[in-house]
């Protein structure tokens, strides 16, 4: 019996080793932080070099990527792209604007969400308007540790 237990919690931790090492993503570019997240795709930053990989089909992707002031117009599409993606289902939050409104938080806005985790659940925030490349590296390494637990 122990040995089965031994076993599963061995396998388990090999699927959180390779889930964390291979986060393919999709993006919902919303706002300007978008610049930012495809900076790190270039030579400089290589984001391919810690497993991720941009898709375009949500179906083949674990990670959404979020950029911008979510309006409340595009929070029903937003849901629909996460509810598309595979479980486990990681969430990235970009940027001021993703995390809490920013500019354009409710406050000031009144078709603006105050923020995407009142939309969908969000794993890391990455701060900053906009963060810089190094910043959204450092959240996405973030999330691959509290993926592997």
């Amino acid at each position: 019996m122990k040995e089965n237990a031994l076993y599963l919690s061995t396998i388990g931790r090999v699927l959180d080793w390779s889930r964390s090492n291979s986060l393919w993503y999709t993006t919902a570019n919303i706002g300007c932080c978008s610049d930012e997240v495809l900076n790190t795709l270039g030579c400089r930053y290589d984001l391919e070099r810690f497993g991720s990989i941009p898709q375009v089909d949500p179906r083949q992707s674990d990670l959404l990527i979020i950029t911008g002031a979510v309006s409340y117009k595009m929070a029903p599409h937003l849901r629909a792209l996460y509810d598309l993606m595979p479980s486990p289902k990681y969430v990235l939050a970009v940027g001021s604007c993703a995390n809490c409104g920013g500019p354009f938080a409710p406050e000031i806005s009144y078709s603006t969400a105050p923020g995407v985790d009142r939309i969908l659940p969000v794993d890391i925030y990455v701060p900053g308007c906009p963060p810089r490349p190094e910043a959204i590296m450092d959240g996405l390494l973030a999330l691959q540790e509290k993926i592997r637990g």
